[in-house]
């Protein structure tokens, strides 16, 4: 039976976009779109959806907003995040986010997370364990010092490791972001932070690893917390966690 998804984005092109690489799935049929949070709840209020893969940033609502609603309910459908926004992947997560994909990406990472959302048990049954994808042979940093190999198509391309502005966590996976693209990799970021050389790299948030000499200034949020204003063209700002902030003023000489 094949699982009817709902897809959920105020942006007509990337809507257009998911229901292009969904059509390369035979077990998901896509019968509803929705543009805003009003218009998804009502969908999603009038039938029994398996899936939503739903943006974050929306008029009318957040895509958070509207996993709170359905957490309630008595059977959910399951949530894929897409969205162009890596920094709500922990608040996701803690809403039972079956996956969390950054933009862009392809129909081989949008697979990943569907095996995810949907190999499930029915609601009132144990669920059976997920098997893990096999992991590819992480070469020796060693063997590859300064380097992070990643995988682009059919090519592997090492990269410096030195370009990397910070990393971010995606759910088993992690990205890489440098100045001008984000790369996907499947290391986690425990893996990352073992592999990187030297002491630029710190661990601003469990989320979160940083190259401190990207960092161009530290600003105070409104919860309390600090955040780094990175060095890159988005000047990327990243969470630093309470626990970790003391350390990395004392790393910084403040």
């Amino acid at each position: 039976m094949r699982a009817r998804c709902l897809i959920v984005d105020d942006e007509a092109p990337a809507r257009a976009d998911l229901r292009y690489l969904l059509s390369r799935f035979d077990h998901v049929q896509v019968v509803g779109e929705a543009s805003n949070a009003e218009e998804a709840l009502l969908l999603l209020g009038s039938l029994d959806y398996d899936l939503v893969l739903m943006d974050i940033r929306m008029p009318g609502g957040t895509g958070l907003d509207i996993a709170r609603h359905l957490r309630g309910g008595a059977n959910p459908p399951r949530i894929i995040f897409t969205t162009a926004f890596p920094d709500h992947a922990v608040e996701a997560f803690d809403l039972d986010a079956a996956d969390y994909l950054v933009k862009p990406f392809d129909a081989d990472r949008l697979g990943r997370a569907l095996e995810r959302a949907l190999d499930r048990a029915p609601t009132g049954r144990p669920e059976e364990p997920v098997a893990a994808p096999p992991a590819p042979r992480r070469p020796d940093p060693a063997e590859t010092p300064h380097r992070i190999p990643v995988t682009k198509g059919d090519r592997t391309v090492l990269l410096d490791e030195s370009s990397i502005v910070y990393a971010g966590a995606a759910r088993g996976y992690s990205y890489l972001q440098f100045a001008d693209e984000r790369v996907l990799v499947s290391y986690s970021l425990n893996e990352l932070e073992r592999r990187l050389h030297g002491t630029r790299f710190f661990r601003a948030h469990r989320s979160y690893l940083v190259n401190l000499d990207y960092v161009r200034e530290l600003a105070p949020d409104f919860r309390g917390t600090l955040m780094l204003v990175m060095d890159d063209p988005r000047r990327s700002r990243v969470e630093v966690s309470r626990r970790q902030a003391r350390e990395l003023r004392r790393i910084l000489g403040l």
